[in-house]
């Protein structure tokens, strides 16, 4: 079993994802391994709320080059996480807007 701080990585604070806060949708880097259900009880474990709905998206690692040598960025899994309408926001995402 999987703790819920290995599940939900870090937020990812992007400008989009500042713009669904609004919606009450938030935005991690999840473990790739991390299934929806996962995902959504981690979130409700360590912010306290209510989570309607997840969404996933894989994100391929991006090709760096530095001189000849070239490189890949490693691959990671980002989760937009729906809250209820009900539920209480996330305060770490609060104070950034």
């Amino acid at each position: 079993m999987k703790l819920a701080q290995d599940i939900v990585i870090k937020p990812v604070i992007t400008e989009n994802s500042m713009s669904g806060i609004q919606d009450k949708k938030y935005t991690f880097q999840v473990a790739k391994d991390a299934n929806k259900i996962e995902i959504a009880k981690a979130v409700e474990e360590l912010f306290g709320v209510k989570v309607k709905k997840v969404n996933t998206i894989n994100c391929r690692g991006r090709i760096k080059r530095v001189g000849q040598n070239v490189g890949k960025t490693p691959d990671w899994k980002k989760a937009v996480v729906t809250l209820a309408a009900d539920s209480k926001s996330i305060e770490f995402f609060e104070s950034m807007v």
